[in-house]
């Protein structure tokens, strides 16, 4: 009996299953090569001096970086089978071609590919192609893994007339697939009107407005990844930045990009970005609304340009034997004319130096001697024209500014005239006459809240040009403050921005309204709004249940529809203590994956004596889970953008007391329902929301 054909790696040329086995051998052998031939490299004679070899020593790091083989992490997840060679004219008889599909580029010893980037034009199709347009695409194969190991295989026949559309198992097992640890990459699962987000232009602002599990994070990070590859020395040389709620949350979401080989993202918090002091202080919810609606701009605006006093008297500049006058009203003109240019207030008082050196450059040549540009910026330096410069156009310390807009009545009534009424000019200050409170005498002794710390951001871009860079993802975006907009839209005035949010999921007091309004505030006001409403995370028992909510916390607003075929696990329970809680999160345990316990700030403490009495080991939002250690105790303030293979929510009633109002209350309520991935117990001991009933 003849033994069947094996391919040089020893698979069975009969064997599909093999076959893809040994392609995925190969692949991973030919990554190794790549990463091997880099690390190689020998950069001795190659620089011409030590900053050079550093630049190029770093570029080389990060390009091993890259080419990292993550072993749980399938290196391809697909293959596409072509009718015709893609870009080549589809006669008759023209022989087509197969593509592998995965994370990053992967090629041989000659050059040619063996995994193709998923970002590149010829993958698409993986994400587009359908039986009712199919693309040229006669073949698509899924692949299933588990851990990094290649163990099935799916096909469909995109041009096969007999062959009726399906759901994919593949796809649903790996949307429904439990996890450990941070938020996994969505590449193998995206749909195509993802892809459509995903894909778009570096051009144009993208805001996406997501229910709990329409993939909107996931969306927008792999929309960097995209534009990263399709714009990479445009994105190199102007940065791209990640922002994200909190801290919990940008640690949860740091692996993603890494593993789609983008190693270059910034990440941070809106906080982080306008860290020009040190905060330490609070707001009362009504003092915030205020400091951070989009009123502030203007006045900071008044006070910051309060400062240009127009001139009374001449400057006279001496030189040598001869003396210079330039007139007051002369003066006046060059002052007023920098105000009507609307330039930065920095940037004026720069230009103004060699403005009035300029006029007595005039006066000079018209007195017949002929000065260079050597002549003016000495004349720009004269003691007389810095003195000039001083009294017209003093400097301004954005944090001095704000303080006494914060701490001196009179200068706020001043410049909120007509803006803010008197009694929210009361909300702001610090300390109102004949309260007794002491006033604040420096930037440094002062208790800096987060909004007073975005008004100092703002009085910092009106007297110098905050640096933009090519494009931001601003997520949980429903949560910004107009002022906080603002402080984004600074950051890619020349790029680009993707804005992810959910208005259902808005938990302060000063949540977005509108996506319109937001985008305005954002500087974006021609971004394209686009809309998720299929959901792949939340299982169908689970967010129908989440969804009476809606029509109290964002009435005319899209449910989220389930696309998952499981319908998951949900149960509500009614407790008479603590016990009854652990006793589930035991239970839910049990199952393969992570566990979160939510639950009402104020409740955390004493499910966290409980958890530590009954022996079961926990971990705070943002740590990782271990095989060990897989249950989260999370506060219901920090559920925002995380999810768990299984829930228990706590209390739903004391998840809305807990904030200053019902509204945003209900709203943590329903952020705090949705975060399981398949499994959900609701325990109470006091009766539940009435608009949960």
């Amino acid at each position: 009996m003849s033994t069947p054909a094996a391919d040089p790696l020893g698979a069975r040329l009969d064997d599909p299953l093999a076959r893809e086995r040994s392609h995925l051998a190969s692949s991973r052998s030919a990554l190794r090569a790549m990463r091997e031939d880099v690390e190689s490299l020998d950069i001795k004679d190659v620089t011409a001096n030590w900053v050079n070899a550093a630049v190029l020593a770093r570029q080389i790091d990060d390009r091993i970086k890259a080419l990292a083989d993550l072993s749980d992490t399938p290196l391809f997840f697909g293959r596409l089978n072509y009718l015709h060679a893609p870009g080549a004219e589809q006669a008759e008889g023209a022989e087509g071609e197969q593509f592998y599909i995965g994370r990053r580029h992967v090629h041989d010893g000659d050059g040619d590919p063996m995994v193709i980037d998923w970002r590149a034009p010829v993958s698409q199709p993986f994400y587009r192609a359908s039986k009712k347009d199919p693309l040229d695409v006669s073949l698509r194969r899924r692949f299933g893994y588990t851990g990094g190991d290649l163990t099935a295989y799916e096909d469909e026949h995109l041009m096969d007339p007999a062959e009726a559309a399906a759901t994919s198992k593949l796809l649903q097992r790996e949307i429904e697939r439990p996890r450990v640890g941070p938020m996994r990459d969505i590449v193998a699962t995206i749909q195509p009107e993802q892809d459509e987000i995903v894909r778009s232009g570096l051009g144009g602002t993208v805001c996406v407005q997501g229910g709990p599990g329409t993939g909107k994070t996931a969306v927008g990070l792999h929309r960097v990844a995209y534009l990263l590859y399709a714009h990479r020395e445009r994105l190199a040389r102007t940065g791209t930045l990640v922002i994200g709620p909190n801290r919990s949350f940008l640690h949860y979401i740091e692996q993603v990009l890494p593993a789609l080989g983008e190693l270059t993202v910034r990440q941070g918090t809106v906080d982080d970005l306008v860290a020009h002091v040190e905060v330490r202080g609070t707001d009362e919810a009504p003092a915030a609304v205020i400091k951070g609606d989009a009123r502030m701009a203007e006045i900071l605006r008044r006070a910051v340009y309060s400062h240009v006093t127009m001139p009374t008297e001449p400057v006279m500049v001496v030189r040598g034997s001869r003396r210079w006058r330039v007139p007051a009203y002369e003066l006046e003109a060059i002052a007023r004319e920098l105000l009507d240019r609307d330039i930065r207030y920095g940037a004026a008082r720069e230009a103004l130096p060699q403005r009035i050196a300029h006029a007595v450059l005039v006066q000079m040549e018209r007195s017949g001697e002929a000065p260079d540009d050597r002549v003016q910026d000495s004349v720009a330096r004269n003691a007389a024209v810095k003195a000039a410069v001083k009294a017209v156009w003093p400097p301004v310390e954005p944090a001095k500014l704000v303080l006494r807009l914060l701490t001196d009545a009179d200068f706020l009534a001043v410049h909120a005239d007509g803006i803010l009424d008197e009694d929210e000019q009361k909300t702001i200050l610090w300390a109102l006459p004949g309260s007794g409170k002491r006033a604040v005498r420096s930037v440094k002794a002062a208790k800096w809240s987060a909004a007073d710390a975005v008004l100092i951001d703002e009085a910092t871009d009106l007297v110098q040009r905050t640096h933009s860079l090519g494009h931001v993802v601003l997520d949980e975006a429903q949560d910004l403050s107009p002022m906080q907009y603002r402080a984004v839209g600074r950051r890619c005035t020349t790029g680009s921005a993707t804005v992810l949010g959910d208005l259902a999921q808005g938990t302060t007091p000063w949540a977005t309204r509108s996506w319109d309004e937001a985008l305005a505030h954002l500087g974006k006001s021609d971004g394209v709004i686009e809309e998720l409403t299929a959901g792949f995370r939340v299982p169908t028992d689970v967010i129908t249940y989440a969804s009476r909510l809606l029509p109290h916390i964002a009435p005319g607003l899209t449910p989220v529809a389930s696309v998952r075929e499981n319908p998951g696990f949900f149960d509500l329970r009614e407790t008479t203590g603590t016990a009854e809680v652990v006793a589930a999160c035991e239970e839910l345990l049990s199952n393969e994956g992570s566990t979160g316990l939510i639950a009402a700030d104020a409740r955390v403490p004493e499910l966290a004596e409980a958890l530590t009495a009954a022996g079961i080991g926990y971990i705070d939002p943002g740590e990782e889970t271990t095989v060990d250690t897989r249950l989260t105790l999370v506060p219901a303030s920090l559920a925002k953008g995380l999810e768990y293979d299984y829930v228990v929510l706590d209390e739903p009633q004391a998840v809305v007391d807990g904030e200053p109002d019902e509204r945003t209350g209900l709203r943590r309520l329903y952020v705090s329902l949705t975060r399981a991935v398949s499994g959900l117990i609701v325990t109470h001991t006091a009766p539940l929301p009435p608009q949960l009933a």
